[in-house]
């Protein structure tokens, strides 16, 4: 998934303004940040707010594309639990979106619930 936005923005972009693109696969690790173990979890999301969220930031300046996935469901250790990707210009242009976005994701559109 993520090669294949790679290739896409490549090909859809200008390249007189891709410099840079930045991507993020979080995985459901086995345990929880204090250490304790989890069989999986449990997660859902806003779409709304996610659609929102990224048409803010693809308006910023140096960014020329964002894309992202979040699954959804039933989630066991190992599995997928979203891919991200910020494009832009200059590196200075496309890590402080890419840090929005993923902190927005984390913080707001994401409910995650771990299974014990």
């Amino acid at each position: 998934m993520i090669e294949g936005w790679m290739d896409e923005i490549k090909r859809d972009c200008d390249p007189g303004l891709l410099g840079m693109i930045f991507a993020h696969n979080g995985v459901v690790r086995a345990t929880t940040k204090d250490g304790r173990p989890v069989k999986g979890m449990k997660l859902s999301y806003d779409r709304t707010k996610l659609a929102e969220v990224i048409g803010r930031l693809k308006k910023s300046s140096g960014i020329v594309d964002i894309k992202a996935w979040i699954n959804e469901g039933e989630l066991k250790i190992g599995d997928d639990i979203m891919k991200l990707c910020v494009a832009g210009t200059f590196r200075t242009d496309v890590l402080p979106v890419f840090q929005e976005l993923l902190t927005t994701v984390k913080s707001e559109i994401v409910r995650e619930e771990e299974v014990f």
